[in-house]
């Protein structure tokens, strides 16, 4: 879907360039691009409830002037086969199961138009995709992010990519992730009910909104160990349910609980730990360099033989080195019991 964008002039806007403007107000699109998106009427003066095109990226603005912006959504590039090495945890003719790494996209986009799992995923399934919707291609029925580990089931068959998608929509899939967040969660464990939405200021994140706003959300969270500094807890480990899977759900479900993620360069500082830890435990808090998340437990019935599926996958190496470092520095304090 195309994204519509407001903006209002202020007085210190007042005569400048309409594309300059825009530019300043929207960083991640570059003036090149905005003029040509001036040039294909994309953009608007609204008067009156009425739109008004503007053609020529040389216009001046006026203060209180509001412009609508009607971002076309990008065209994902086609997807080639590349022979990219895969974990494959399980697989057979209707779907396989796959180990991803981090670092690795799941579905190519602008950015990222290759090396990414459904790149491997065409060439490692060449012969054996009987078609979604009619196209010879695996079936993405759930994605993680670039920078977190774990594991995926993706469809090889449109009757297979309809049944697993029934259950990720009646969210009888069953998603544990190991995530390493900053602080303590009050209370230790507990379930995150809030809604998760676009940030209001920032396209490329998403945010905590209001009850009537964004999509559903929620997540089960469990402390497993904390990790004590001096006097405070400076990080716990934790394993987190999803019962609904939105963009980047647990990393805002935690920072919205002010526990985010360590090393999550978007929605926690990896920068800003508090005063009176050790140097130890702030040197190891600060050096890993992606999100501590990693998604652990994936179980769901087979859409075809109706088995029971339960498949685990073991820490990636570099949070395993994160715990080992925050247990050299930290005392650790194990949760009792489930």
């Amino acid at each position: 879907m195309s994204e519509q964008i407001l903006v209002t002039i202020s007085d210190d806007q007042a005569g400048n360039r309409i594309d300059k403007v825009l530019s300043d107000a929207l960083p991640d699109l570059s003036r090149s691009r905005l003029k040509a998106l001036i040039k294909e009427g994309a953009i608007t003066r609204v008067i009156d409830g009425a739109n008004e095109s503007i053609k020529n990226a040389s216009v001046s603005v006026k203060p209180s002037e509001v412009y609508c912006l009607i971002l076309p959504e990008a065209e994902d590039p086609e997807p080639q086969p590349e022979d990219i090495p895969l974990d494959i945890v399980f697989e057979d003719e209707h779907l396989i199961v796959v180990n991803k790494p981090v670092g690795m996209v799941v579905h190519p986009a602008a950015g990222s138009p290759n090396g990414t799992l459904v790149n491997a995923l065409l060439h490692h399934c060449k012969g054996s995709l009987s078609g979604i919707g009619g196209v010879k291609r695996p079936g993405i029925v759930h994605r993680i992010d670039k920078d977190t580990s774990g594991l995926l089931v993706v469809a090889k068959t449109e009757l297979a990519h309809r049944g697993l998608a029934a259950q990720f929509e009646d969210h009888s899939i069953r998603r544990i992730y190991t995530a390493i967040v900053r602080g303590a969660l009050n209370p230790a464990n507990g379930r995150i009910e809030a809604n998760i939405g676009r940030h209001p200021k920032d396209r490329k994140k998403q945010a905590v909104v209001d009850a009537d706003q964004g999509r559903h959300a929620v997540s089960h969270y469990k402390t497993r160990s904390h990790f004590i500094s001096g006097d405070r807890v400076v990080a716990s480990l934790i394993t987190c349910q999803l019962e609904t899977g939105r963009t980047h759900q647990i990393r805002v479900h935690m920072a919205h609980k002010l526990c985010p993620l360590i090393g999550d360069p978007v929605y926690g500082n990896p920068n800003r730990l508090p005063n009176g830890i050790a140097n130890l435990a702030r040197t190891a808090l600060q050096s890993f360099k992606r999100q501590a998340l990693h998604a652990r437990d994936l179980g769901f019935l087979h859409p075809i033989t109706r088995e029971d599926l339960y498949f685990s996958s073991e820490l990636p190496s570099d949070i395993k080195a994160l715990l080992a470092k925050l247990d050299e520095a930290c005392k650790r304090y194990d949760a009792e019991g489930d």
